[in-house]
């Protein structure tokens, strides 16, 4: 199917990006390539994007989508937790900015085949990433009662997990959880009816959990944040746009951490630890969309924009 993707926040992004016409650019999550394109229809000649995406499927779109701009454009595949070395690879040390469009494409929910949504019965896989061995059917049908509980309760915010997981196990004793379907009726019955209808559809939350599981997705975002900052020429911005709280709390700490880091204690007269801040956060409060962009684009209803800027110590303020 053809890969379609509403891209977030678009003109909220490109403006925070600062975007100069010879500047380097980043595209950590490049998708159908909304927010590249924006970024490529600003740059010279002199000017770079790279795109970085783990999907094949998303890889192919943007190529046909980028095309005009081919003479400053690299598509490369991997996961955005290795941007530093497959920058490096393409003798690119730094940037002038980087953006991360979090969480699941409208493409991969809308191709029933991906198994990333509860509205169609499919194969469980939820893999961005089709060359892993990880799939959904592996954390559903060989994760312990405890291990799923763990996961549905962190990830998902769940607080029916344990009765979540205490089904799935029972179920596949039968027979494997092998599909969508399947997965999504044992959770089903494992919510008490007056609470199935309350916010949203009742798999919603376990379907999020397992995939972030399956993604490593708040594990890569919390070890990459730091770098990707380093990465930032001075007045280079990150941009990143997150789609649920556990996202956005990552986010929001690493962002604070780079503006704050002293760890003196705060009775100290003069800081010693030595520790200097990166830069400092933009947005003091997350941007979200419009009631418009809402009323279009249903999916955006979540969406968080933070940003940081990189500055020097000195030159900060």
């Amino acid at each position: 199917m053809e890969f379609s993707h509403t891209s977030v926040l678009l003109r909220e992004t490109i403006e925070n990006l600062n975007i100069r016409p010879d500047g380097v650019y980043v595209d950590g999550t490049l998708g159908g390539a909304g927010h590249a394109q924006e970024v490529c229809r600003r740059l010279s000649a002199g000017g770079r994007l790279i795109g970085i995406d783990q999907d094949a499927d998303a890889i192919e779109a943007a190529q046909a989508r980028l095309i005009s701009y081919k003479d400053r454009v690299t598509i490369l595949r991997g996961n955005y937790c290795g941007m530093r070395e497959m920058l490096a690879a393409e003798g690119v040390y730094a940037a002038d900015g980087i953006l991360l469009d979090l969480g699941v494409s409208s493409h991969q929910l809308d191709d029933a085949d991906r198994g990333f949504t509860y509205r169609a019965d499919a194969p469980l896989d939820m893999r961005m990433d089709r060359r892993q061995a990880l799939t959904a059917s592996t954390v559903v049908n060989t994760y312990g009662e405890g291990e799923l509980y763990q996961v549905i309760r962190d990830y998902g915010e769940e607080r029916f997990a344990k009765n979540i997981a205490r089904n799935i196990c029972r179920r596949r004793q039968e027979k494997p959880v092998e599909t969508t379907g399947e997965l999504a009726d044992i959770i089903r019955a494992s919510i008490p009816a007056r609470n199935r209808e309350k916010g949203g559809h009742p798999a919603k939350r376990t379907f999020q959990a397992i995939r972030i599981e399956v993604n490593r997705e708040l594990e890569v975002l919390e070890d990459s944040l730091d770098d990707m900052i380093d990465l930032l020429n001075e007045g280079g911005r990150l941009c990143v746009i997150t789609f649920h709280s556990l996202e956005d709390r990552i986010v929001k700490n690493i962002f604070r951490k780079n503006e704050n880091p002293c760890t003196c204690p705060p009775d100290f007269p003069v800081c010693v630890c030595g520790k200097k801040p990166k830069g400092f956060v933009v947005t003091r409060k997350p941007i979200v969309p419009s009631a418009a962009e809402v009323e279009t684009n249903k999916r955006s209803k979540s969406a968080k924009l933070r940003v940081f800027e990189r500055r020097s110590f000195e030159q900060r303020g």
